[in-house]
């Protein structure tokens, strides 16, 4: 874990921070990471990674204490939405249309001497929601 999580001075700060281990540690574990922090009209994707032939789009979560529960529990519905639309358009954008894909979340939580890494394969389904109307 980097040592300067908590002396970051803002929450983007601390998120990058975190970010940074989590690509680490996902490397270390058999993701080929093809990008980060991936923003488009569907909303942030922090990472897009290739395990195998799956391309997975993963939600990186760090906190610091367990005062609000643990990291995973930070990826709501209106989130996994905002990540289907972005990951849809992702994927339109470069003709991967049957690609297999998957949505992965990484919980860091901060223990005693580093992190404590939750992983969650294959999290949540693909939900767009509803159409938005622009007027």
């Amino acid at each position: 874990m980097s040592a300067d999580f908590r002396e970051q001075p803002h929450a983007r700060a601390r998120g990058r921070v975190g970010e940074d281990d989590a690509v680490a540690w996902l490397t270390a574990h058999g993701y080929e990471v093809l990008a980060r922090n991936l923003v488009n009209h569907g909303g942030e994707i922090d990472v897009v990674a290739r395990e195998g032939a799956t391309l997975c789009f993963l939600e990186i979560k760090a906190r610091d204490g367990g005062r609000y529960g643990p990291a995973i529990e930070a990826v709501t519905f209106s989130k996994q939405r905002r990540l289907s639309r972005a990951a849809s358009l992702y994927l339109a954008s470069r003709g991967w249309h049957n690609q297999p894909c998957r949505f992965d979340v990484l919980g860091l939580d901060r223990e005693s001497g580093g992190w404590r890494y939750t992983l969650i394969k294959n999290a949540f389904p693909y939900n767009p929601g509803p159409a938005r109307r622009r007027w």
